[in-house]
């Protein structure tokens, strides 16, 4: 089984930033602080997972949990119900043995005013060991377009690359977040490409933190000019890096 943490970026040493929507301008001030700056790039992620996305990744988080039960054609069948903002949705996720990998298949069922029946929010592949794969999400039933690719890997117990990609049409098709974990002092980390809009311009984020110390530094050359490291402490606060 794809690990429930295969969907879902560590956003937890930065959820205290802006979470204003960070591909459509850097929030005022935020050029003051080096981890709000890579705060306020990162958590519109977090947005699109945890509000556009909410229900099939929920749903599936619960899924995975249950017993499934073997249809035909080398399938079986994972079913939950997942309630969020007291609606109830119906869940059924499938996974299917290839001759080359498993390929996975999330089906949604709403009922009531706005309801719908069956539809695929996610679908994906993953490796027979489970150590690598890809999702691929729908925004929703009345929008049924791909918006979010996400690739993963596991290194030893632990999810230790996702990146997101926005897939939808737009100004914002191909930026990605990639978060992962290393053995440095730093040991978590973040790529960030977006379009800036309100300056017309790409930017690309480095960012390094400590997931014990919360001390860390971020690199954008767009935005700062240079190419330099810029550190923050434990406390956030912006230092001089060693």
């Amino acid at each position: 089984m794809p690990p429930p943490e295969s969907m879902a970026i560590d956003f937890s040493n930065f959820e205290n930033g802006t979470k204003g929507d960070a591909l459509i301008s850097i929030p005022k001030g935020a050029e003051d602080s080096y981890w709000q700056l890579s705060a306020s790039a990162a958590l519109l992620w977090k947005a699109i997972i945890y509000t556009t996305l909410a229900v099939p990744v929920y749903s599936f988080q619960l899924a995975v949990e249950e017993t499934p039960v073997y249809l035909d054609d080398k399938t079986w069948q994972w079913s939950c119900s997942a309630t969020l903002l007291n609606v109830t949705y119906g869940a059924r996720l499938t996974g299917q043995i290839t001759e080359t990998n498993v390929v996975w298949k999330m089906y949604i069922t709403k009922e009531g005013a706005g309801g719908f029946t069956d539809f695929l929010w996610f679908d994906g592949t993953s490796e027979f060991d489970g150590t690598e794969g890809q999702w691929r999400l729908y925004e929703s039933p009345l929008v049924p377009v791909k918006i979010l690719q996400i690739d993963w890997s596991v290194t030893g117990d632990k999810v230790g690359m996702i990146k997101y990609t926005y897939t939808k049409s737009g100004a914002y098709e191909g930026n990605y977040i990639e978060y992962g974990l290393t053995t440095n002092a730093l040991n978590a980390y973040y790529k960030i490409h977006y379009y800036n809009s309100s300056e017309e311009k790409l930017f690309d984020l480095d960012v390094e933190w400590s997931t014990t110390l919360h001390n860390g530094r971020v690199k954008c050359p767009v935005h700062f000019q240079t190419s330099n490291w810029y550190c923050w402490d434990s406390n956030h606060l912006n230092i001089t890096c060693p």
